[in-house]
């Protein structure tokens, strides 16, 4: 009997020790599975196969477009500014500046990418837009801005400005400053898209600010010369911008790493643009 129950006490000892063993084999089974969790494919990323793919959240935005724009033939002659006795004017320019050319190259001609682009800042810029009154003219006198973006007025000069906006033919506002007077901040009526200062105090002064639903816009210097940078590559339309002679456009596809260019010419017989 005591045989008997020490066998079985034997076996059930035997039995415990093979548990762990047990065990010990079944470890591995997970990692067996993993060619079968490898082999299944992804799940879809957001907007990857759906009709959210034409909003990418992120563009790279490494494309650069450089280019000039110039003026052909023998540029319009500039009349002379009527004669000041403002002190604070000294300085200003002599002759009218809406057409200035320079070896054959023009100024003060806006050059944007038209239209939205996908991925581009959805608000505008939380700074504004700055046009100081300098010496009786206005500084910068072409310049861009966001769709919505704020515009602040400055007066430098030791006299009295006001500053009228205009779109087409409908006056928006009209904003007097005293000499060295404190900033004055407006809103870009979100259907200007071609703002124009005036001043009536000096009726030579004028200033545009072009309205743009994206942030691609730069406008030329004295030599004619332009670049956007920061875009998605893809292909787009320019459209170079000029007060008084109206608008070219020109194609452009856009690599990231690689440069694109491209040209605008303007001249004397080009129609003008009244805006």
């Amino acid at each position: 009997m005591k045989l008997r129950l020490f066998g079985l006490s034997m076996v059930g000892v035997a039995g415990l020790l093979a548990l762990p063993a047990c065990k010990k084999e079944e470890a591995p089974a997970p990692a067996a599975a993993a060619p079968t969790r490898e082999a299944t494919p992804p799940a879809p990323t957001a907007g990857a196969g759906t009709g959210e793919a034409a909003a990418p959240a992120a563009p790279a935005g490494n494309g650069v477009v450089k280019g000039t724009v110039s003026f052909t033939g023998t540029p319009p002659a500039m009349a002379d500014l009527a004669p000041s006795a403002d002190p604070a004017c000294d300085g200003r320019p002599e002759k009218e500046q809406s057409v200035l050319v320079k070896d054959g190259k023009l100024q003060n001609v806006l050059v944007r990418v038209k239209g939205p682009v996908a991925g581009a800042p959805s608000t505008p810029p939380s700074e504004p837009v700055v046009v100081d009154q300098s010496k009786c003219t206005y500084v910068p006198r072409v310049q861009g801005a966001v769709a919505g973006q704020q515009v602040v007025f400055k007066n430098s000069d030791g006299t009295l400005h006001n500053v009228r906006g205009v779109v087409g033919t409908r006056p928006l506002f009209n904003v007097a400053q005293p000499p060295s007077g404190a900033p004055v901040q407006k809103p870009l009526p979100a259907d200007a898209e071609v703002l124009r200062l005036k001043c009536d105090v000096h009726p030579w002064m004028t200033a545009y600010v072009v309205s743009n639903p994206n942030p691609y816009f730069t406008t030329t210097g004295a030599d004619g010369s332009f670049t956007l940078t920061g875009l998605p590559a893809g292909t787009y339309t320019l459209e170079a911008w000029h007060e008084t002679l109206g608008t070219k456009t020109a194609e452009v596809t856009v690599k990231d790493g690689a440069p694109a260019e491209a040209t605008f010419a303007f001249a004397a017989t080009d129609a003008q643009a009244k805006q």
